[in-house]
Formats: structure tokens, C-alpha cells, sequence
């Protein structure tokens, strides 16, 4: 029996598309051999066809389709495994082994796929607020052309990568921008909840652009809205023509069906339930009751639905005599009852169940005009602040006005959050253009104004800034030290502003750096083999990581959340690392003896992980598989499961 390695690369997005599709239409599948042939899954086109019969268009030379230079080569870059990984930093850390905030500095396309394994479908909201291509905004690498005139040797992240400006003069200005943006929201879309949402700033410039390549990534029935903020209190004097002063908020749902919008309440701080979307239908839901309400179902019990001589209407339901439900029973209607006619049927043993099969209306006049609807407007008649306002945020933390360019204000934030997501209060926020870190300030803000356990996740590439900046001249020579820095500074003002009441919040975050693989390349062809490459095979972990890089690469690879917490232990001159009490365990040092088994196995893990040159013959791996099915009591196939080598 073998032991398995564990993968080194991200799973491809297009064997992630067949699964789906895999378990739609299981009959559509065939075995073909491929280049090399080795049998492999695959499509058969044919069959797949004949079970869509209509809806199959392949054949029309005019369609509606939104399209540009270079999407098909975005499509596929967005399917593309990557080999990178995400090194932890400690000593640029803050709360380390207590956080559960994440800054991640990479492009954040490659920091996209490498966390799908380990928070697919666990966002319950993103935030992004990615460059608008004015002509002067940084792109990120991918695999955009570029002339020596675009070339800037400034814009070089450590391993040698290039960004550059996207200048109008660029041929593919428009289709550079697009490719860059679908890239990234087609990862992102794998990593929200089925109830989460994506919020994206943009303005004029590509607003059209993104509203269609959201419209084809989320589908266009889940487009909540578009939110307009009033970014100054004046406009600018730069402007050539009119006085920019508003920007935009798209807000698009996993699956529209299944979220919930909230208003303010006009007599109380609190915000409530508004608008729920079913089916595209507008629901108004309150904790008590029903307003105006189509096709929603529950049973209704005792409580107070309107005054003791409103007239509530029931069109149709069915009738629930000492909770038991008379099936098929339909309940004449409409009728009319008062509350107090409800009262004495509900209390005489009557429930009524308002099915989906029916409509009905609850009226309450009273709860319409207590509870404020969102506004599409978002100023500061609701609280929200402007680009001023969130500049002179910045400058009272670093003392600096202009540390950083266009920042968006806490309130900002704060006010998409309570939209669509006021009571979740343990969810994870990610922005993966993550700029100065507003998202995480706002995050720990409203963690300190509520008692919430909120996440974040930022990810930002480290822009360099510029050597006239206000920022470089502070000593901040790239955008992630000032992000960094904010968190830092904001989470000890937010404590010492409220010290009473945020002692156990969790202001600290850990840092991971996108880097190159751990791993040496070993894959050369026959005529390039050296003593040096055989050497590789001995042990292939490049010699300056550390066994915390290897466990964290272990940890995103099986699927373990970055946040969790571990423990180490020396037994027999090895280290053991043991994450969230057995959940990972992993040894990657010397040889592995039974000594360190006995550890391992004491503490009961779900995972093992070991590095491979640690057994120098085939026989200490079978002797391993014997080792833990004595030791943790596991079958063969629970060995061939839980335990691999890298």
C-alpha cells in the first residue's frame, strides 16, 4: 500500500466545472483517452445536447453576447491551477496565535485560488473596490502584452513579476481592464455562501463593463441593485467638464432567493428586516406578523398583528385544528378578522399555516412608515460619510492627509453591512483589493459597537508607492505597510476609545505572503537529468522553508481554514505540529520513529502529514500504515485517507 502526496497545486477549475456538471447530468459522461492515453472523463457533447434539446444555441451566427479581445484566454486563466503558496509572516503579525483575521499580500488572483480549498462558499460578503481604469491605475500581471514604452523596471514585486499602468494609449485598454476583472470575480464567486453577496465600488469609467461581466458571472437575476454614494461634499476643480460627484456600488447575490435586506428603524437604533427576495418576489417581513407579503409560507401563532380593530385580510390557507394539520383543507376566503377575532381562534386552538400554494396580504400601516427602506441614495442623510470624511479618518490615525489616495470611509462600510447582513454577526468579510484596509478598520469597528465576531480577510499586492507620495516619505514604501499599519493603529484606538466594553475583541490579524511553491522542480525530460536533479528526488523541499511554511502550504491544500489555531511539541528531536486539537497533525523533520507515532497518535488526528524524505526505504512507509492502524484503531482504507507525505 502507497502513501499518498498531497497535491501542490490548486484544483483546475475546469475538473471543478465537470463535477458540477457531473452531478446534473451523470449520463452525459463517457471515458475518452487523451494526448497520452491515459483514460480520462469527458463530455459527450451528443448526449448532453439531446437533454437541453432547444435551449442549446451553437448554431446561430448573430447571439446576444457581451465579449472582448482576450476573454477566452481570462476564461481559461481563471480555470488554471496554481502552484503558489501563502507563507506565514509572524513577526509583521499581530495576536498571532489568537487572531482569526487574515492579510494576505499577493495578486490577488493567485490568493483567489489558493484559498478556494480552504473557504469555498464561506464568505458571507466581499468587498472590493478594484482600480477604475482612469488611464493611471495599476493592472495586475496576468498575461497582458506589454510594450517597452508601458514597461516601468520600478513596478516589480519580489519574485520579479511585473504591473504596469493601463494607459488609454494601450490598444486593449478597455479588454485589459475586462480580462482583469472577470478573472477575479469568476474565483470569487466560487467563495461566497449560497446566501452571500459581493459589493463592487466603481465609477463612470467601466460601470457599463463591469454591470455586464457581473451580469454573466452572477447571473443577471441575481443583480440586487445598484447603490449611488455621494462621494464629495464638492466637486472637484480638475474636472474638464462636469464636477464628478458620486460613484457606484453594484451589489450582486450568490443566489438572490435567499438573501435579506435591511432598513433602519426610524424610532430606535436598531436596523430590521425590510425585503426579503424570493423568486424574485418582494417579501416585507417583521419578527411579528406579515406585511403586504405574497407567496411566503409559516404557521402563525400567538402574538400581536395589528390593533384590536385593524382589519387583517387572509385570502386563502389552510387550517390547523390542536396542531394538527387538516390536509387539503383549504380555508374559504378572502376573509377578514380583526385581532381580536385572531386572538380568541388562536387561543381556542386554531394555527394557520399560509401556504406557498396561495397568496395572502397582513396589512399593518403602522410598521410601513416605522421602518425605513434602504435608499439606492447613499449620503449623509443616512450616515455615511465621503471621501473627505474618510481622508481626515486617515490623517487622525497617521497624521498624515494624504497617506493614502481616495480611501472609502468606516461608514461606508458599515452601511452595506448592516444592509444585507445586520445579524450576522460571526460571518467573514473578504476585499481582495484591500488597499488601505478600510474594510478591516469598519470590520473591528462594528465588532466593538455590536459584540460581534466578524472576520476579515485582506488582500492587496504590494504596490509600490511612489518616492514623492506623502506615504514613502512617512516610511510606508508599498501599500500593504500602510493597510498593515492602519489595522494596527485603528485596533488600539478602537480599544482605548471603548476599554470597558472591546478587552476580548480580536484586533490582531495574521500575515501570509504569496510566494513560489515550497517544492523544487522535478519534472524534466530524460535528457536533462543531472546528479543534482536525481539529488531533488531525495528531498524535494526547497532548503530555506521552515516547517511552518510547510504546514500552513499543508493546511490550504486539505482544506483547513488559515485562522486556526495550532500547538508544537518536541518528541524525539522532531517537532510536531498539532492544528485545531488533531484536526491536522504534521511532523516534517528527520527521520520519523515510533516514538513520534505514539505522539501523533495520542492525539487522536483527523489528518497526518509527513515529509516524504523521511523514510528512506519503502519499508518505514508500509511499517507507518501498520503504526496507525494499531495505534488510532483505523482500517486500511481510513490510512490510505488521513495520511499523506510531501
Amino acid at each position: 500500500m502507497q502513501i499518498d502526496h498531497l497535491n501542490k497545486e490548486t484544483t483546475d477549475g475546469t475538473v471543478r466545472n465537470l463535477d458540477a456538471l457531473y452531478q446534473l447530468f451523470p449520463s452525459c459522461f463517457t471515458e475518452a483517452p487523451d494526448a497520452l492515453g491515459k483514460v480520462h472523463r469527458a463530455v459527450d457533447w451528443g448526449k448532453l445536447r439531446e437533454l437541453l434539446g432547444e435551449y442549446v444555441e451553437d448554431s446561430e451566427p448573430e447571439k446576444y453576447d457581451f465579449t472582448w479581445v482576450g476573454k477566452r484566454a481570462a476564461q481559461r486563466e481563471a480555470a488554471a491551477p496554481c502552484r503558489k503558496t501563502l507563507r506565514p509572516c509572524k513577526e509583521e503579525s499581530v495576536d498571532w496565535d489568537t487572531t482569526q483575521n487574515l492579510y494576505i499580500e499577493g495578486d490577488n488572483l493567485e490568493v483567489l485560488k489558493l484559498l478556494q480549498n480552504s473557504y469555498m462558499g464561506k464568505f458571507k460578503m466581499i468587498y472590493i473596490d478594484p482600480p477604475y481604469n482612469t488611464g493611471n491605475d495599476f493592472v495586475y500581471h496576468d498575461d497582458f502584452a506589454q510594450s517597452v514604452d508601458e514597461y516601468d523596471e520600478h513596478n516589480l514585486d519580489d519574485e520579479g513579476n511585473r504591473y504596469r499602468k493601463n494607459t488609454d494609449s494601450n490598444g486593449r485598454f478597455h479588454s485589459d481592464w475586462c480580462s482583469m476583472i472577470y478573472t477575479r470575480l469568476m474565483v470569487a464567486r466560487n467563495l461566497l455562501t449560497e446566501d452571500g453577496v459581493i459589493f463592487i465600488s466603481i465609477d463612470d469609467n467601466e460601470l457599463d463593463n463591469l454591470q455586464k461581466i457581473s451580469n454573466e458571472v452572477f447571473g443577471q437575476i441575481n443583480s440586487v441593485g445598484v447603490f449611488i454614494w455621494a462621494k464629495k461634499k464638492k466637486g472637484s476643480h480638475l474636472s474638464k467638464t462636469f464636477r464628478s460627484m458620486t460613484e457606484y456600488l453594484l451589489c450582486y447575490a450568490k443566489d438572490i432567493s435567499l438573501i435579506e435586506l435591511f432598513g433602519e428603524d426610524a424610532y430606535s437604533d436598531k436596523w430590521q428586516p425590510i425585503v426579503k427576495k424570493t423568486n424574485s418576489i418582494k417579501v416585507l417581513s417583521f419578527p411579528k406578523g406579515l406585511i403586504e407579503t405574497t407567496l411566503n409560507s409559516g404557521y402563525y401563532d400567538a402574538g400581536t398583528y395589528a390593533k384590536d380593530t385593524t382589519p387583517i385580510k387572509f385570502i386563502k390557507g389552510f387550517s390547523v385544528k390542536n396542531g394538527v394539520i387538516e390536509d387539503d383543507i383549504e380555508v374559504e376566503g378572502p376573509f377578514v378578522w380583526t385581532q381580536i377575532k385572531l386572538t380568541e381562534e388562536i387561543n381556542a386552538g386554531t394555527k394557520f399555516s399560509l401556504s406557498n400554494r396561495f397568496g395572502f396580504n397582513v396589512f399593518r400601516s403602522d410598521q410601513l412608515e416605522k421602518v425605513k427602506r434602504p435608499s439606492s441614495i447613499i449620503d449623509s442623510k443616512v450616515n455615511v460619510g465621503t471621501n473627505e470624511d474618510a481622508s481626515a479618518e486617515v490623517a487622525s490615525l497617521f497624521g498624515h492627509e494624504r497617506i493614502m489616495d481616495y480611501p472609502k470611509p468606516v461608514s461606508l462600510l458599515h452601511f452595506i453591512v448592516k444592509t444585507l447582513a445586520y445579524y450576522d454577526k460571526d460571518m467573514i468579510i473578504l476585499d481582495f483589493f484591500s488597499g488601505s484596509a478600510t474594510t478591516a478598520h469598519a470590520v473591528m469597528q462594528l465588532n466593538a459597537d455590536d459584540g460581534g465576531n466578524r472576520k476579515f480577510i485582506m488582500v492587496q499586492l504590494p504596490e509600490e508607492t511612489t518616492e514623492d507620495s506623502e506615504a514613502y516619505k512617512a516610511g510606508y514604501k508599498n501599500i500593504c505597510e500602510i493597510g498593515k499599519e492602519r489595522i494596527r493603529r485603528a485596533g488600539k484606538k478602537i480599544k482605548a476609545d471603548s476599554p470597558l466594553t472591546t478587552q476580548d475583541l480580536d484586533i490582531g490579524f495574521r500575515v501570509l505572503k504569496c510566494d513560489e511553491s515550497n517544492y523544487k522542480p522535478v519534472a524534466f525530460a530524460p535528457k536533462d537529468y543531472t546528479q543534482e536533479s536525481l539529488d531533488m528526488f531525495l528531498d524535494n523541499i526547497k532548503e530555506e522553508r521552515t516547517g511552518l511554511d510547510l504546514l500552513f502550504d499543508c493546511m490550504m491544500r486539505w482544506g483547513l481554514e488559515l485562522s486556526l489555531p495550532y500547538a508544537t511539541q518536541k518528541v524525539d528531536g522532531c517537532t510536531i505540529y498539532n492544528v485545531d486539537d488533531g484536526n491536522l497533525v504534521a511532523c516534517f523533520d528527520g527521520v520519523v520513529t515510533s516514538v513520534v507515532i505514539d505522539a501523533i497518535a495520542e492525539t487522536h488526528p483527523l489528518r497526518v502529514v509527513f515529509r516524504d524524505s523521511s523514510f528512506t526505504e519503502a519499508a518505514q512507509k508500509m511499517n507507518l500504515f501498520e503504526l496507525f492502524k494499531q495505534k488510532c484503531g483505523w482500517t486500511d482504507q481510513e490510512v490510505q485517507n488521513n495520511v499523506r507525505v510531501i
